[in-house]
């Protein structure tokens, strides 16, 4: 419970127990006044009355008068009857008073007055002796209850006196007796309070506050100092740019490194804000782009290509966030970030020597897989001479790896030319009929052999694409040679053209075994093949698809579903 709950707990039942106590005062002194005050006004009254009439009964044979003081305190007894029997006996009084004053010398009349007016005094002294039994039982009711609760409201405040004082005390003086060991630099005091008052929060920052100091008085500087010179030349001697930054973007440290690509001195560098230095100098202002326009980072390039020792290299950017966890906290904090520039010439180097060799080494085989070809096309002439069976075959199964051969070298060349950057392309508007027709026809036979029925779909009012058409319909041929190699025989194929806001999708449904959703993403990947299928292929044509699509500004997809087919589009602008 928080300790303002507490107080305004214990405030308010003190302030309830007074409230209680003087009402029920109030109750019981005003129940006694009206006791006295019935007596005083009735009874009191009466008495005098009757104490007035017997002294003018003295007086009434010397004096006239005295019937009429006789008479008035009569009228005001008459109009002050409260008891019972009282009205009886101020009648008897009035009757022989009456006869009193016809009859002067009747002594039984005055007599009969006397008695009336004492019977009348006797009953008003009963009645005041019950009043004053009464007022005294209420005196003693009022006692008892005052004095119950009187004692209940004693026993709170006594309680609250006891607990409330130490429930506020206790941790202030436990937590006053920890501040001075941490005073006297024993950072290990720890308080421990299990409430979820303030006290209990003011421990957990008291603890905070004690683990840091701690933590810091642990920390030698001699520690430190040589912790940050190990740091500095780490970075120092790595072989790639490396810029450090605040959380302010002011840049705290840099290794030789990028000073030697950004041309750049140290003093020049350390300590000013990234982007002033950005404004002087073009390589550093493409390298925070992604920091200072978090926007365009999914856009943007990863490779960079900088002038640097005399000839041109690559680097590929990689900017990581640095977030701390500070000592008893559980929030993580930003401090800053690390902007590494990875020397990557070496692989681009030998990335290119690769596409070189391979362009080579397609281009050399292309002539000797034509002599094979050719030297085929004359075994296969009777005029050189009739051939066996057995020969037959053998010169069928040349036949087939030389034009398999032949296929590789072509999609080898294929590659090497965009990696290279090569490639030309005649992006104009081409017909989408002269596309499909190609491909339909280079694939006729193969379809006709395993009896798949092919279905075209031509959006109405669809003629023109702005395409590369050779291009195009290599790739519309290769996806669909793809979907007969993994049909079943007697099964279906479709090829879809549509309009998409106004772009032009081509699309290749084949009904076959499908694909698994774990390798949907790497089919387009080179040299990839399913694992478990038996099916032919060099894993090479859809990667080259892709990038063909992709050179004519387009995007290249597939859907599929495991035993329920393949569904491979690519999209291209409309003219």
């Amino acid at each position: 419970m928080k300790i303002k709950a507490k107080l305004n707990i214990g405030v308010g039942l003190l302030f309830l127990m007074i409230i209680v106590l003087s009402v029920l005062s109030g109750l019981y002194i005003n129940q006694l006044k009206k006791d006295t005050h019935n007596i005083l006004v009735a009874n009191y009254n009466t008495l005098e009355y009757s104490r007035n009439m017997l002294l003018a009964l003295e007086d009434i044979d010397t004096d006239p008068v005295a019937y009429q003081t006789f008479k008035q305190h009569l009228v005001k007894q008459q109009n002050n009857v409260t008891e019972i029997g009282e009205k009886e006996a101020t009648e008897n009084v009035a009757k022989h008073f009456e006869l009193l004053k016809k009859e002067p010398q009747n002594k039984t009349a005055l007599s009969s007055l006397r008695k009336d007016i004492a019977e009348l005094m006797r009953l008003n002294m009963v009645a005041i002796q019950y009043k004053s039994n009464l007022a005294d039982t209420t005196a003693q009711k009022a006692i008892v209850v005052i004095s119950v609760a009187g004692t209940l409201c004693f026993l709170i405040a006594f309680i609250l006196m006891v607990n409330l004082p130490s429930n506020i005390a206790d941790p202030i003086r436990q937590l006053t007796a920890s501040i001075r060991q941490i005073a006297d630099q024993n950072y290990k005091e720890r308080v421990h309070f299990e409430s979820h008052s303030e006290f209990g929060e003011l421990a957990r920052s008291f603890n905070t506050m004690a683990e840091k100091l701690q933590e810091y008085s642990e920390s030698k500087l001699d520690k430190i100092i040589k912790g940050k010179k190990r740091v500095e030349t780490l970075i120092d001697n790595m072989h790639d740019p490396v810029i450090g930054i605040d959380e302010n973007n002011k840049v705290l440290f840099v290794n030789d490194e990028a000073l030697k690509i950004t041309n750049l001195r140290k003093e020049n560098f350390v300590g000013k804000l990234i982007q002033d230095v950005a404004v002087t100098n073009d390589l550093v202002r493409e390298v925070i782009r992604q920091i200072i326009q978090p926007e365009i980072a999914d856009s943007e390039k990863k490779t960079i290509k900088i002038y640097a020792d005399g000839k041109e290299s690559y680097f590929e950017k990689e900017i990581i966030d640095i977030n701390i966890f500070p000592t008893g906290e559980e929030q993580s904090q930003f401090i800053g970030k690390v902007i590494m520039l990875r020397n990557i010439t070496p692989f681009k180097e030998l990335d290119l020597a690769k596409t070189n060799f391979l362009g080579t080494v397609s281009h050399e085989f292309k002539t000797p897989i034509s002599s094979i070809q050719m030297g085929l096309q004359l075994l296969e002439n009777e005029k050189i001479g009739n051939l066996n069976d057995e020969q037959k075959n053998l010169i069928t199964g040349i036949k087939e790896d030389s034009d398999r051969l032949l296929k590789i070298t072509g999609e080898l060349l294929n590659i090497t030319q965009l990696e290279s950057g090569s490639i030309q392309l005649n992006i104009q508007p081409s017909y989408i009929r002269n596309i499909i027709e190609y491909a339909v026809n280079a694939n006729k036979t193969t379809l006709d052999q395993k009896q798949i029925q092919l279905k075209v779909n031509i959006e109405k009012g669809l003629t023109t694409v702005l395409a590369d058409s050779e291009k195009t319909s290599w790739v519309l041929n290769n996806l669909l040679s793809n979907a007969i190699r993994y049909s079943y025989e007697n099964s279906e194929i479709e090829i879809d053209v549509q309009n998409e806001n106004d772009r032009v999708r081509f699309s290749v449904k084949d009904y076959g075994c499908g694909i698994d959703k774990k390798y949907i993403e790497k089919v387009f990947d080179r040299y990839f093949k399913i694992p478990g299928s038996k099916k032919e292929g060099t894993g090479l044509g859809l990667s080259i698809s892709q990038q063909f699509i992709k050179a004519q500004g387009g995007e290249i997809l597939v859907e599929s579903e495991l035993g329920f087919g393949s569904s491979f589009s690519f999209i291209l602008k409309s003219e």
